[in-house]
C-alpha cells in the first residue's frame, strides 16, 4: 500500500502514539506498583524486579532491533512490537504471582525494544531540516500528553476496578496503533541489506544483563560476600564470594569484547551492531554520553515517589495519579514550547535549560518530602521538574540524530535509545537501592534509639523493606506499634529524600556532560544535505 505523502503528518502522530505506549505502561506501572505489592505479595527486590525486568531487555535488544529495522522494514518490525507487547500485557495482566509478572516484563521489553529505535528513525528517514525539529518536538509533545493520561488512567483503574485492568488497557491500544500505522505510515528501510552481527548482539545482551543484576541483587546476596544463598531450582551457589562481584565482572568483560569485537568487523569491513564510525561524529558522541548520565537521574525517583506517597502520605492509587500529573503537565507544556523554539535557538542550550530546570525541581522535591505528609508542596516542585524533562528530551534526541545518515538511522536511534535505557535501568537500580539500603539502615539506628532489642529491629526492618513500605500502614493501624510505624514512615521518607538528591546528583553530572556539545546553531541547509548522505 503507497501512503500518500500528504499523511506523513498524521502518521507522525501515530508513530508518536506507538512510543506513547511504552511510557504510558511505565507511568501506570508505578502508580499501580503499592496494589501489586499488597496483592501479590511481592518483596522490595521483586518490586525492583518488575520495573527492571522491562528495562533490562529493552535496553539488552534495542540494539539488535534497530539494525533488524533497517533491514526488514521500521514500520513492519514496529508493528509486530506494538502486538507483541499487547500479548505480554495480557499475561500480565492474568499473572498469578509476582515471578510470572516478571516474566511478562521481560517479554514487554522484547515488544518495547522493537518499537523505540522504529519511531526514531521513521522520523528521522521521513522528515529532513528544520521540519525534522518540529517532528521531533511532536513525538515529544505526544509522549508528555500520554504520560500525563497514564497515572491517571492507572490510577482510576487500579482503584476502581482492580492494577489489571492496568496492563490490560494497552491492549485496544495497541489495535489502533496498528490501523493507524497501515493507513498513515510509510514503511521504509536501509539501502544496503546487512549481515546482522549475532556475536555483538549476544555480548551486549551479557553485558546489560550482568550489570543490572548486580547491581539490584547487590544488597540481597552481599556485594563482596554471600549473605543470602542464590537458588535456581535444586542449584545453589556454592562459594562463599558472592555473584555480585562476579556478574560485575562479567559485565565488564563483555563489554570490553563487544567494543574490540565490533572495532575488529569494522576493520575487516563487516557489518557491527553499533555503527561505530557515527562515533567520529561529535553530535553522536557526546550526545549518547549525556543522554546516559541524564537518564540516570531522569526517572528512577520515580520508582520512590508512588510508594511513599500511598504508604507513608496515605494515598491511593487515583490520587497519586493525580499527583503525577504536575509531572507530565509540565513536561507537555515544556515540549510544546520546545516546538515553537526549533530552529530560532540552538537544540543544545535548551537540553541545558531543561537540564537545569530539572534540578532545581527535584532537589526542592527532596525538601518536600516529609514524614508529616505536607503533599502540596510536591506539585510545583513536579510542574519545574517535568518542564524540565519536557525541554531536554525531545531536544536531546535531534542533537544526538541530527547529523546521523538516513542509511544508518536505525543503529543511530539504536544506540542513543540504548544509551536511555541503559542510564534509566542504572538510576532504577541505584536509586531503588539507595531507597530500601537507607530505609534499613536508617529505622534500624532509629528502633536502637528506642530500646528495640536487636533481634525485634530486624524483624521490623525486615518487614518494612521486603514489603517495599507496604508494612507501614499495618503498623500504624495497630496501637501498640503506632510508635514503630512513626520511625518506619521517618526513615522511608528519608531514604526517598536521600533518593531524590542522588537523582539531582546524576543530572547535575548529565548538565556537565552537555558542555561538550556544540552550541552553535546548524544552517538548515546543511542539516538537510547532510542527512541525504
Amino acid at each position: 500500500m503507497t501512503i500518500p505523502d500528504s499523511r506523513r503528518w498524521l502518521g507522525l502522530v501515530v508513530i508518536s502514539v506507538a512510543v506513547s505506549l511504552i511510557i504510558v505502561d511505565s507511568t501506570i506501572v508505578n502508580v499501580a506498583i503499592p496494589a501489586i505489592v499488597d496483592d501479590l505479595g511481592v518483596t522490595s527486590t521483586e518490586v525492583q524486579w518488575i520495573q527492571e525486568a522491562y528495562t533490562l531487555v529493552f535496553a539488552s535488544l534495542l540494539l539488535v532491533f534497530g539494525a533488524l529495522a533497517d533491514r526488514f522494514g521500521r514500520r513492519r518490525v514496529m508493528l509486530i512490537g506494538v502486538a507483541l507487547f499487547a500479548l505480554a500485557s495480557v499475561g500480565a495482566a492474568l499473572a498469578p504471582t509476582g515471578g510470572l509478572l516478571i516474566l511478562a516484563r521481560l517479554v514487554q521489553g522484547v515488544g518495547g525494544a522493537m518499537v523505540l529505535p522504529t519511531t526514531l528513525s521513521l522520523i528521522n528517514a521521513t522528515f529532513q531540516g528544520r521540519e525534522r525539529g518540529i517532528a521531533f518536538a511532536v513525538w515529544g509533545s505526544t509522549i508528555g500528553g500520554m504520560a500525563a493520561l497514564g497515572p491517571l488512567l492507572g490510577g482510576w483503574l487500579t482503584t476502581e476496578f482492580s492494577w489489571r485492568w492496568a496492563f490490560g488497557i494497552n491492549v485496544p491500544l495497541g489495535i489502533a496503533i496498528v490501523i493507524g500505522a497501515f493507513f498513515a505510515v510509510r514503511e521504509s528501510r536501509a539501502d544496503r541489506v546487512q549481515k546482522i552481527d549475532v556475536v555483538g548482539a549476544a555480548l551486549s545482551v551479557v553485558t546489560f544483563s550482568a550489570l543490572v543484576f548486580a547491581l539490584i541483587e547487590g544488597r540481597s546476596y552481599g556485594w563482596w560476600f554471600t549473605d543470602e544463598e542464590l537458588t535456581i531450582g535444586d542449584w545453589t551457589w556454592p562459594w562463599a564470594l558472592s555473584p555480585v562481584p562476579i556478574a560485575l565482572a562479567l559485565a565488564v568483560v563483555a563489554a570490553s569484547a563487544f567494543v574490540m569485537w565490533g572495532l575488529h568487523r569494522q576493520r575487516v569491513g563487516k557489518p557491527t551492531l553499533i555503527a561505530f564510525s557515527l562515533f567520529s561524529l561529535r553530535s553522536f558522541r557526546n550526545g549518547n554520553i549525556a543522554a546516559l548520565l541524564v537518564s540516570l537521574g531522569e526517572f528512577g525517583v520515580i520508582l520512590s515517589l508512588p510508594l511513599w506517597l500511598q504508604f507513608v502520605v496515605g494515598f491511593d492509587a487515583l490520587q497519586t495519579g493525580f499527583m503525577l500529573v504536575a509531572l507530565a503537565v509540565g513536561s507537555f507544556a515544556a515540549s510544546g514550547i520546545a516546538g515553537a523554539l526549533s530552529g530560532r535557538v540552538s537544540p543544545v542550550l535548551v537540553v541545558r535549560a531543561g537540564l537545569a530546570a530539572e534540578i532545581i525541581g527535584i532537589v526542592a522535591l527532596g525538601f518536600a518530602i516529609t514524614p508529616d505528609g505536607a503533599w502540596g508542596w510536591l506539585i510545583p516542585c513536579l510542574l519545574v521538574y517535568g518542564f524540565g524533562v519536557g525541554l531536554a528530551t525531545a531536544q536531546l534526541t535531534g542533537v544526538i540524530l541530527v547529523d546521523v545518515p538516513v542509511a544508518e538511522s536505525g543503529q543511530g536511534s539504536g544506540t542513543q535509545s540504548t544509551s536511555r535505557q541503559v542510564g534509566s535501568a542504572l538510576g532504577i537500580a541505584v536509586l531503588g537501592t539507595i531507597l530500601f539500603g537507607s530505609t534499613a539502615a536508617l529505622l534500624d539506628a532509629s528502633l536502637a534509639d528506642d530500646g528495640v532489642p536487636a533481634d525485634q529491629r530486624e524483624q521490623i526492618t525486615s518487614a518494612v523493606v521486603d514489603s517495599a513500605g507496604a508494612a507501614i500502614p499495618e503498623l500504624a493501624a495497630d496501637p501498640q506499634t503506632a510508635d514503630i510505624a512513626d520511625d518506619a514512615a521517618a526513615a522511608f521518607s528519608q531514604a526517598t529524600r536521600l533518593a531524590a538528591w542522588s537523582a539531582a546528583g546524576f543530572l547535575v553530572v548529565g548538565l556537565g556532560a552537555t558542555l561538550a556539545l556544540a552550541p552553535a546553531r546548524r544552517e538548515p541547509a546543511a542539516t538537510e544535505a547532510r542527512a541525504a548522505v
